[in-house]
């Protein structure tokens, strides 16, 4: 469904994005990991014609630099870091502006379109506020809309970068559980940046670790997050562990840590 082939991106002499080769298959969630700087929103933003870049795109087999606006819309949604929320906006109104690229030039949204947006923003526990402005909302509450708009979007692929960093650990789990529900549902295409590493185990298919613009590794999950590697690209020392129900955790462990011994009273 995604195919990069050597994606490259300069800032003057700096190379963000070193010659990437890159594919996501239709279905697949692909998380995107690696330590501040690798390049991962930059990929993100190349893939959405954001940033300019060298090398191909293609979405499913067909190059996004020939697309037009509207079409490449159509084709993907992207949750970006610090998307542009006016203040004064409601939340359904926000949500609705996903259904634009379906929408035509002079047509209005249809009862369809709000009962579809009303629908998510229940999924994702934003019912209460629909009417409420951006501007009053919390920044977990603001991140949760915006996941509701990209999805409103009904795009066959959607990029994500940090689309969980504002909210609680109760919170993560429920957006990225709805976002692996509606890809199961709709054969959706994820690709995602994901700073928790643990998340992005549990809940991708395979990862790729980019270090200073390039692929470092690409696999599965497991063979990916190795003890040596993280540590090698992360710094600090970490430990990876495998829960009972075969879940993988990344613990970072501190230097020098001694164990403490229990306090003892008389």
């Amino acid at each position: 469904m995604i195919t990069v082939i050597g994606l490259s991106v300069h800032f003057g002499p700096k190379v963000a994005v070193d010659q990437v080769d890159l594919g996501v298959a239709r279905g697949e969630w692909v998380g995107l990991i690696g330590p501040n700087g690798a390049g991962k929103t930059t990929l993100l933003r190349s893939l959405t014609h954001l940033e300019a870049h060298q090398g191909t795109v293609q979405i499913d087999g067909c190059a996004t630099a020939g697309l037009s606006r509207r079409r490449k819309a159509q084709l993907v949604a992207y949750v970006p870091q610090q998307p542009d929320l006016p203040p004064d906006m409601s939340v359904i109104d926000y949500a609705l502006l996903g259904r634009t690229p379906h929408i035509g030039y002079f047509g209005v949204e249809t009862k369809d379109d709000i009962r579809h947006c009303t629908e998510l923003l229940e999924r994702l526990g934003l019912s209460a506020m629909a009417e409420r402005h951006l501007g009053t909302l919390s920044g977990g509450e603001l991140q949760r809309v915006v996941l509701t708009r990209a999805l409103a979007q009904d795009a066959p692929v959607l990029l994500l970068d940090e689309p969980t960093s504002a909210l609680d650990l109760g919170r993560r789990v429920d957006a990225l559980e709805l976002v692996d529900q509606v890809r199961r549902e709709r054969g959706l295409t994820v690709l995602s940046a994901m700073h928790d590493l643990t998340l992005a185990a549990q809940f991708a298919d395979r990862l790729v670790l980019l270090s200073d613009g390039k692929v470092a590794a690409a696999g599965p999950p497991a063979e990916v997050l190795e003890e040596t590697r993280l540590t090698r690209h992360f710094g600090g020392r970490v430990q990876v562990l495998v829960t009972d129900d075969g879940e993988l955790v990344v613990v970072p462990r501190r230097a020098g840590l001694t164990r403490r011994m229990p306090c003892q009273t008389s």
